[in-house]
């Protein structure tokens, strides 16, 4: 079941884009809101951050909460979690997959201290060619704590098809909200370049990500080899001293 805070920004996302609320209006307040979906008002408080971070709500403390009209959105903004299979189908593509890989490991420094393990505590790795209309456009190494439900799940199951947030979603109930992301260029020896058949000069990127749950858990960490003439990405600066 999804969270109840992500499920009242759902249902405020809905009231604004049907024009219930529209630009300009003060939403009644904090307490009268909760009241009304019924849950606290710091679940409440969690909602309207997010869409204060999507530039849909303007917090003015001691004023009020007030519908402003958001920015267009960025294609592929960084700024937005979602998964590789998403991606692929949001460019009009058509999603797969050429090869799979699952095997345990004893982590190394890096992703012990990303998943908060000890270093060769035992993790399952997932390494993924995902293909776009049948080529090969990106290589995913996800790497989780072999203890976890995830950890456990992806063992039991010894295969995956399509989104791992999906998956994760509807089998575990864990949902993926948050990532810390950090954007690298691969070294030319790394040997998963190899892997995405680059028959000429094509520049490749490297989202190193460590993803978490509601909780702030770390759920797993992964190494994103994506072809940079299929995907690109955007960010979107704000001012932070005024």
């Amino acid at each position: 079941m999804k969270p109840s805070y992500l499920r009242i920004r759902d249902e405020l996302n809905r009231m604004i884009e049907d024009k219930q609320l529209e630009v300009g209006v003060r939403l009644p307040s904090e307490y009268e809101m909760a009241s009304r979906f019924n849950v606290s008002r710091e679940t409440f408080r969690a909602a309207v951050k997010l869409l204060e971070q999507e530039g849909k709500l303007l917090v003015k403390h001691g004023v009020g909460t007030f519908i402003i009209k958001p920015l267009e959105s960025i294609p592929s903004s960084l700024e937005k979690l979602q998964s590789l299979t998403s991606m692929i189908r949001w460019a009009g593509l058509r999603e797969g997959e050429m090869k799979e890989t699952i095997r345990l490991i004893k982590s190394d420094t890096e992703c012990a201290k990303a998943l908060n393990l000890s270093e060769g505590a035992e993790v399952v790795v997932i390494e993924r060619v995902r293909t776009a209309d049948s080529e090969p456009v990106a290589v995913t190494v996800t790497i989780m704590d072999a203890e976890s439900e995830a950890g456990c799940l992806v063992k039991k199951r010894q295969h995956l098809e399509g989104s791992l947030f999906t998956m994760l979603e509807e089998e575990l109930g864990i949902f993926i909200v948050r990532a810390d992301t950090e954007i690298r260029v691969p070294e030319g020896e790394d040997p998963h370049l190899s892997l995405l058949q680059l028959k000429n000069p094509t520049p490749v990127i490297l989202l190193k990500q460590i993803h978490y749950d509601e909780r702030n858990v770390p759920v797993f960490y992964a190494y994103d080899y994506l072809r940079n003439d299929i995907f690109s990405f955007r960010v979107r600066r704000e001012r932070q001293d005024m």
